[in-house]
């Protein structure tokens, strides 16, 4: 059964950075692509930034030059560098990754149960 483990998260005054941390586990094939979404309360769940299996990284256009999305050597493991967060960065943030069962071109999506992450100003 495949599951993601998050950790990180809490709760930091505005300018301040967090560290979330997203891990892969179970049987697949490989990982297809991974990243975090966030949701703010009223809001819809948006992508902050995502990573590719061949590395390409896409990210939120409200987080660039802020966020840095990287990964372990497995590529089974996300990190999500929060820097210089600011109040409108508060959301439950989720990984998310689309994972190969076998060799075969397609993949399934995996959600992590989310992480709450409250900038105060």
């Amino acid at each position: 059964q495949v599951q993601l483990v998050e950790s990180g998260g809490g709760l930091v005054q505005a300018g301040g950075s967090l560290r979330l941390s997203c891990a892969a586990s179970g049987s697949f094939y490989i990982v297809n692509v991974m990243g975090w979404y966030r949701q703010a309360p009223g809001n819809e769940r948006e992508l902050v930034a995502s990573i590719t299996s061949g590395g390409s990284t896409n990210y939120a256009d409200s987080v660039k030059g802020r966020f840095t999305l990287s990964r372990d050597n497995a590529k089974t493991t996300v990190y999500l560098q929060m820097d210089n967060l600011k109040p409108e960065d508060t959301a439950v943030y989720y990984c998310n990754a689309n994972l190969r069962p076998d060799s075969r071109p397609f993949g399934y999506n995996y959600w992590g149960q989310g992480t709450q992450v409250t900038v105060s100003s």
